[in-house]
C-alpha cells in the first residue's frame, strides 16, 4: 500500500506541474490563444451542438477542466537537434572528451536517443499545439453559421463578430446571429409530369414530412426527397434518383412564410451527343439469373451447366453443386414482380447469410426483348467461399481457477456440407495451465488441463415437419442450428465432465429484430472428483473447521494439527451435527452454519441434468459499430425439466426417497427462468457519449428442483458487472461474501457509463455500477441471502471509478480501477465509502464495452 501511495502522489503531483505550465508559451507576440467560442443568438448565449460543429477552429481540448494536451505540446522542445548540438557549442571540448569514451558514433546517436529527442516527439505527438485565432477562418466560420440559421429557416439572417481580450495573449471570439423571423410552410403543391408517378406518389401510404405550418429546414426538404425515391424504386421506377426532385419556395408577397411547389420532372435520357426526356416507366421483372459460381476469372467463359427452377435460371461455369432451392430460397426478386430496391436488398442479407458466398453482386438489364421496354432481367452473381476453410489461435490466460494458462483450439468450417447451403463447424480446444489447488501438491507447473469439442450444423431454413412459410416466411431469414459439444477438466475444481446438445431456430420479424427458440438444450455435468470441494471451497472449509475446533469430539476426524481431514472428517463431522451426535442443536447458529455449508456442498457436487427451453427476444436501434444514439432491448424466458415431468406423470414413473424423479439415475433440474436487460447510448457530440444498462434475472426452481444448478445461478463482479468486486465476490444479499464462488437465483443489475476522449485513439470514462444477487424461493436458510421483502434492496451495491480505453478500431482494450462505494456486507450505517481507498479498489481488464 505504501508503494501505491507513493506512486499516486507523484502522479499527482506531476498532473499539478503539467497543468501549472504556462498555455500561451507557444503563442507568438501579437497573437491570441483562443479560449472560448461564444455564439450569441439574438443576444443570448446557444449551445447548439450543430452550431458549434460549424467552427472552423475551437479550443484546445480539455481534460477534466484542464488543457492536458496543450500543456503537454509546450513541455516539448520544438528542436530537439538544434539543442543538442548547441550544448557542444556552448562546451567546447565536451564532444571529444565523450568520444573517448563512447565513440563519435554514439555520440551522435545518443542525440537521437528517447532521452534527448524521443521524449519530446513524443510530447509533441501526445499534446496539441495552441490554437491561435486566426480571423481569416473566423470569417469563414461566421459564413457557415450564416448557412446554417439560413438552412433552418432564417433568411434574413445577419451575422458579424468580435474578439475580446480576457488575458496577456488569451482571447474569445464571440459571433453575433441575428436571425430575424423564421419562416413557416404554407401552401404545398406537386408537379408531377410522368403520370405514373404522379398515381404512385398520391397512393404513398407514408405521410408527407412537408407539413404546412412546419418552420422551413433544409434537412426536411432532405428527407422528403428520400422518402419519395424509396418509395418510387419500390414500386418499379428503376431509373429513378432523388435529383429529380427539387423544390421551388415563393416567399414573394408573404410575411415570414413560403408557397412550397414539389416539382418531379421526367426522365433524362443521354444518347451519344444529345439527350432527350420522356416520362418515368415502372419496371417488372422478366426474368432472374443465378450464376452460382461466378469470379472475375470465368466470367468470359462458357456456362456447363444450367437449370430451371420455380422461375428461376440456375448457371455454373463448372457444374451446379446446390441443389436449386438452396439458393431461390435466398433470392427475393422474382418473375412478373415490380422492380423493388427492398427486395434487392433482402437478397443480399439473405445470401450473405448463408455464409458460402462472398460479397453476392445483384445487377438489373432492360430486356430487349419487350417491345414496351418495361422489363427488367435480374442477374445475380454468386462467388462461392472455400468448401473447407481451417482456424487456429492461441491465448494465454489467467482466471480465479488458474494462475496461469496456456489455450490453443483448432477449427474448421464445411460449408455446403448436405449441397443445400448447410454449414458445418467442428472446433476442438486444450488448455494446460498452473493452479494453487491443494488438490496438487506436485511440483509440476502445469498442474491442471481441460479439452473439449463442439459441432455445430447450421440450416438456412426452418427444419419442422410441416412447412412454417406462413408462419416465419423466408424474408424473415429463418435458420436451423443443431449443436453438440463435450469438455473434460482435470485437476480443476471437482474435475468435471461437460456433455451439450442443442436444437434452435432463429429468424428476424423485422430488420433489427431477431427471435432465437430453443428447442432443447441439453446438459449433463458430471463430477470426477467430488471429494475434493473442501480443497476448493476454502471459505466453506475455513467456516466448518472453526466450528469444529469447538464442538468435534471425535479424535478421527481430525489431523495431528486439529484440523478437519478431507474428505472424511469433514464427511463425518457434518453427519454428526446433523445427527445430533455433537453438543450443537437445531436452535444453535453454529448448526444453522453446518446445515448450510452442506446444503451447498450437496447442491454444487452433484451431477446436474438440464433438459430445458427457452425463447430469446432482441431488439436493437444499433445502425452500426459507430452508432451512439441506440437502444437494445433483450427479453428471454427459459423453462426446465416440465417435459421430462409431464412424461413422467402420465407414464407414472416411480419416485426416489426424495419424492424425485430420476432420469439416468439422477435427479433432473426443473426451473423458469426469466431475463430482461436494457441498454440505452446518448451521443452529446464531440466523442462523449452517455451509456446505462439495466439487468433483472431471476430462476425459480420447482418440482423436480429445490435449487438452480450451479451452471444456470447468478453471480456478480467482473469486468463487465460491478467492477468494485472481483468475479463471485460480491453477495448474496447482505453476506460477506463468505464462499469462494458465490451464486444465487435471482439478480438486479444498473450500471451508467460516461465517454469521453482523452487524445488520439486513447478515451476515458467515469462510471458508476450498482446491483447484487440474492436467493429466492429456493433451499437456502441463511436470512442474510435471502431477498424477502422491498426492503432488501437497500442491500444493493455500488461501485464507481474510472476508466481508460485504446481503440484498435476492430476492439477496445479497456481499464476499469472501480471503488467499492456503498458495501451492503457492512452493518447499517456503516456502509458507505468504508473501503473507498485504493487498497480495497479492483482493476479489471476487459476486451471491448462493457456494455
Amino acid at each position: 500500500m505504501k508503494k501505491n501511495s507513493t506512486k499516486i502522489i507523484a502522479f499527482i503531483l506531476i498532473a499539478i506541474f503539467i497543468c501549472a505550465c504556462n498555455a500561451v508559451k507557444r503563442v507568438p507576440d501579437g497573437k491570441k490563444l483562443l479560449t472560448k467560442n461564444n455564439i450569441l443568438v439574438n443576444g443570448k448565449s446557444t449551445n447548439d451542438e450543430n452550431a458549434s460543429n460549424q467552427m472552423y477552429q475551437k479550443p484546445n481540448g480539455k481534460l477534466l477542466g484542464f488543457k492536458l494536451r496543450l500543456n503537454l505540446y509546450n513541455l516539448a522542445n520544438l528542436n530537439p537537434d538544434s539543442t543538442y548540438q548547441a550544448k557542444f557549442k556552448n562546451h567546447p571540448g565536451l564532444y571529444e572528451r565523450q568520444a573517448k569514451i563512447l565513440s563519435a558514433k554514439q555520440v551522435d546517436r545518443l542525440g537521437q536517443s528517447f532521452l534527448y529527442k524521443g521524449i519530446h516527439e513524443f510530447l509533441k505527438s501526445t499534446g496539441e499545439p495552441p490554437v491561435i485565432i486566426d480571423t481569416t477562418k473566423t470569417k469563414k466560420t461566421l459564413l457557415r453559421l450564416k448557412f446554417y440559421y439560413f438552412n433552418n429557416g432564417f433568411f434574413n439572417v445577419k451575422t458579424d463578430y468580435t474578439i475580446d481580450s480576457i488575458a496577456p495573449k488569451k482571447a474569445r471570439i464571440n459571433y453575433n446571429i441575428l436571425t430575424g423571423p423564421g419562416y413557416t410552410l404554407d401552401s404545398i403543391r406537386t408537379t408531377i409530369l410522368t403520370p405514373a408517378l404522379d398515381s404512385l406518389y398520391k397512393t404513398n401510404p407514408e405521410p408527407s414530412v412537408l407539413k404546412s405550418g412546419n418552420q422551413y429546414k433544409t434537412s426536411d426538404f432532405e428527407e422528403e426527397k428520400n422518402r419519395i425515391t424509396t418509395y418510387f424504386r419500390n414500386h418499379g421506377a428503376y431509373f429513378f434518383q432523388p435529383t429529380y426532385i427539387t423544390f421551388d419556395i415563393d416567399t414573394i408577397g408573404k410575411k415570414s412564410k413560403a408557397d412550397i411547389n414539389l416539382k418531379i420532372g421526367n426522365n433524362s435520357i443521354q444518347e451519344r451527343d444529345s439527350s432527350r426526356t420522356e416520362p418515368f416507366k415502372l419496371y417488372k421483372i422478366s426474368d432472374v439469373n443465378i450464376y452460382t459460381d461466378y469470379s472475375a476469372a470465368n466470367s468470359k467463359s462458357q456456362i456447363k451447366d444450367s437449370t430451371t427452377y420455380n422461375n428461376f435460371n440456375l448457371y455454373s461455369y463448372k457444374g451446379l453443386k446446390y441443389k436449386p432451392r438452396a439458393i431461390t430460397d435466398a433470392v427475393f426478386i422474382t418473375k412478373g414482380s415490380v422492380f423493388s430496391d427492398t427486395r434487392t436488398t433482402l437478397s443480399s442479407r439473405y445470401l450473405n447469410n448463408l455464409k458460402i458466398f462472398n460479397y453476392p453482386s445483384i445487377q438489373y438489364e432492360v430486356d430487349k426483348r419487350d417491345s414496351t421496354a418495361q422489363s427488367l432481367i435480374a442477374n445475380v452473381y454468386l462467388t462461392p467461399r472455400k468448401k473447407y476453410s481451417f482456424g487456429a489461435s492461441l491465448d494465454v490466460t489467467h482466471s480465479n481457477i488458474q494462475d496461469f494458462g496456456i489455450g490453443a483450439s483448432v477449427s474448421e468450417t464445411i460449408r455446403n456440407v448436405f449441397n443445400r447451403a448447410e454449414t458445418l463447424e467442428i472446433s476442438a480446444r486444450v488448455n494446460v495451465g498452473s493452479s494453487k489447488d491443494m488438490a496438487n501438491p506436485n511440483n509440476n507447473f502445469f498442474n491442471v488441463s481441460e479439452y473439449g469439442i463442439d459441432t455445430k450444423l447450421n440450416f438456412p431454413r426452418i427444419l419442422m415437419p410441416f412447412g412454417t412459410e406462413k408462419i416465419i416466411p423466408k424474408r424473415m431469414i429463418p435458420s436451423t442450428s443443431i449443436a453438440a459439444g463435450f469438455s473434460k477438466q482435470r485437476n480443476i475444481g471437482l474435475d468435471k465432465e461437460n456433455f451439450t446438445g442443442g436444437l434452435a431456430y432463429n429468424w428476424s420479424p423485422k430488420r433489427h429484430n431477431t427471435v432465437k427458440f430453443e428447442v432443447l438444450n441439453a446438459q449433463f455435468v458430471r463430477n470426477l472428483n467430488p471429494n475434493n470441494y473442501f480443497n476448493v471451497y476454502t471459505s466453506s472449509y475455513d467456516e466448518l473447521n472453526g466450528i469444529a475446533n469447538v464442538y468435534n469430539t471425535d479424535p478421527s476426524n481430525v489431523d495431528a494439527n486439529g484440523n478437519l481431514i478431507i474428505s472424511e472428517g469433514t464427511t463425518n463431522f457434518t453427519n454428526q451435527v446433523l445427527t445430533d451426535q455433537t453438543a450443537l442443536t437445531p436452535a444453535d447458529e453454529q448448526y444453522k452454519d453446518v446445515k448450510s455449508i452442506e446444503e451447498r456442498r450437496v447442491r454444487l457436487t452433484e451431477n446436474d441434468f438440464i433438459l430445458a427451453s427457452s425463447y430469446t427476444f432482441t431488439k436493437t436501434t444499433k445502425k452500426d459499430l459507430a452508432d451512439n444514439i441506440f437502444y437494445q432491448f433483450k427479453a428471454k424466458i427459459e423453462s426446465a425439466g416440465t417435459l421430462l415431468s409431464a412424461i413422467s406423470n402420465v407414464a407414472n414413473l416411480p419416485q426416489n426417497i426424495n419424492g424425485n424423479y430420476e432420469i439416468f439415475n439422477l435427479e433432473y433440474s426443473e426451473y423458469i427462468k426469466t431475463e430482461f436487460d436494457y441498454i440505452k447510448h446518448w451521443d452529446f457530440g464531440k466523442e462523449k457519449v452517455l451509456a446505462v444498462r439495466s439487468f433483472f434475472g431471476i430462476a425459480i426452481p420447482f418440482g423436480n428442483s429445490d435449487y438452480i444448478p450451479f451452471s444456470r445461478s447468478y453471480y456478480s463482479g467482473g469486468s463487465n458487472d460491478n467492477r468494485a468486486w472481483q468475479p463471485y465476490s460480491l453477495g448474496p444479499g447482505s453476506t460477506d461474501a463468505l464462499d469462494d464462488f458465490n451464486e444465487a437465483n435471482m439478480k438486479i443489475a444498473l450500471s451508467a457509463e460516461f465517454r469521453f476522449k482523452v487524445f488520439g485513439d486513447v478515451k476515458g470514462a467515469v462510471f458508476a455500477d450498482a446491483g447484487n444477487i440474492w436467493n429466492v424461493l429456493d433451499n437456502v436458510i441463511d436470512e442474510k441471502a435471502k431477498f424477502d421483502s422491498v426492503n432488501d434492496l437497500a442491500e444493493i451495491a455500488l461501485g464507481t471509478g474510472f476508466g481508460l480505453r485504446y481503440d484498435l478500431s476492430f476492439f477496445v482494450v479497456r481499464l476499469d480501477l472501480g471503488f467499492k462505494t456503498y458495501n451492503p456486507a457492512h452493518e447499517a450505517g456503516d456502509r458507505w465509502f468504508k473501503e473507498y481507498n485504493f487498497g480495497h479498489s479492483v482493476l479489471n481488464f476487459g476486451i471491448n464495452y462493457p456494455f
